[in-house]
């Protein structure tokens, strides 16, 4: 196992910039989750690390080495990709110990290491069969087994449950967890899923445009989001936005309601007359009624039931806002519905800059 550390990384094609000198300390034996849109920079990143990408400036330090002109094969790393990239004129058992042939590895030593990762992974009846008789989801366990064998210290996945539908992704997700509090080996991991990031992350990297907009546990880029961007990002259904302005003692929204403004978040914000603000508020943080002393009338537009809750989506001002609510509650389109929140759940962002305010 091993530490990594990106000191000012950079990736430039010609004029573009793809990563814009992003610093990181990932610690030894950490699970880390690189997620954010598409041309982020995430991808890149990963494999500017793995060797696969040149680096424009800046470093990669892997434990102690910096391995910036390091070939991939001797970063002592494993990938597994979105694309599985198994051989398929080999069996399971061939594909997986491919990599320790080439490296001289006594036969003993090879199936030992592949029985242990087959077990592992559930895959030990599979061992003779070839990728073309396999599932997606056992493609994925024999790619995950192949990086498994080879003992490295520190592992790179790059999107590697994209091919799978939501059922397998679910599944070879909780493997993966378990995965990792069974070895320990440091992880690396590229999404855009935001729940595969929250779900399995012991920290979480959020970039945006080629740079880091936050790094946190999933519960700090949840309950305290850095921006606008982080928090419409994270969470599903994304978490609602509208403009409010304050004046006196509370916080003024496009459709008349108040909100007070010494409760929202203990930011104690009185004295800032005239000043506008991005409020921001989590659909699972409305309630049917009112409760904690705010409320909104809102008016129904669309109302989704989904067995465990129902979706309601409102209009307020000209803001368009969805309330997750419990199963039993079913408004009528086009009804005005009031409902509560707790002021302590609302995030305030200011109106220029996108920052949170804390």
């Amino acid at each position: 196992m091993a530490s990594v550390s990106l000191r000012k990384l950079d990736k430039s094609y010609g004029a573009l910039r793809i990563v814009k000198g992003i610093d990181l300390e990932i610690h030894d034996g950490e699970f880390v989750v690189f997620v954010g849109p598409s041309g982020c920079g995430k991808s890149t990143t990963l494999r500017m690390v793995a060797g696969l990408e040149s680096i424009t400036d800046g470093e990669v330090r892997i434990g102690d080495r910096v391995v910036n002109k390091l070939a991939p094969r001797e970063r002592d790393i494993a990938m597994v990709f979105q694309d599985y990239a198994l051989y398929p004129h080999k069996t399971v058992r061939e594909n997986m110990g491919f990599s320790l042939k080439v490296r001289g590895m006594s036969k003993a030593e090879t199936d030992k290491r592949i029985a242990q990762a087959a077990e592992m992974l559930g895959i030990a009846h599979l061992l003779d069969r070839r990728p073309g008789q396999l599932s997606g989801g056992q493609r994925q366990r024999v790619a995950m087994g192949r990086a498994i064998v080879r003992r490295p210290q520190v592992f790179l996945f790059d999107e590697p449950l994209s091919n799978l539908d939501a059922k397998l992704r679910g599944q070879v997700r909780t493997e993966i967890k378990r995965l990792h509090q069974t070895i320990g080996t440091t992880i690396i991991y590229v999404t855009h899923d935001q729940v595969e990031a929250m779900t399995l992350a012991d920290r979480i990297v959020i970039l945006k445009g080629g740079d880091i907009e936050q790094v946190g546990t999933p519960d700090e880029v949840y309950n305290r989001p850095a921006s606008v961007f982080v928090g419409g990002f994270v969470g599903s259904p994304a978490m609602n936005f509208t403009r409010a302005k304050a004046q006196g003692s509370n916080l003024h929204l496009p459709n008349g309601d108040q909100l007070p403004l010494s409760a929202i978040a203990g930011n104690g914000l009185s004295a800032v007359d005239g000043r506008e603000f991005i409020v921001g508020i989590r659909p699972e943080h409305f309630v049917p009624t009112q409760s904690g002393g705010a409320s909104l009338n809102c008016r129904v537009q669309v109302v989704e039931p989904l067995g465990s809750d129902t979706l309601v989506h409102f209009a307020m001002g000209d803001a368009t806002l969805t309330a997750r609510m419990p199963p039993e509650v079913r408004p009528t389109v086009g009804e005005t519905l009031t409902v509560g929140i707790d002021p302590s759940k609302i995030h305030l962002f200011d109106a220029t800059t996108e920052r949170a305010i804390h």
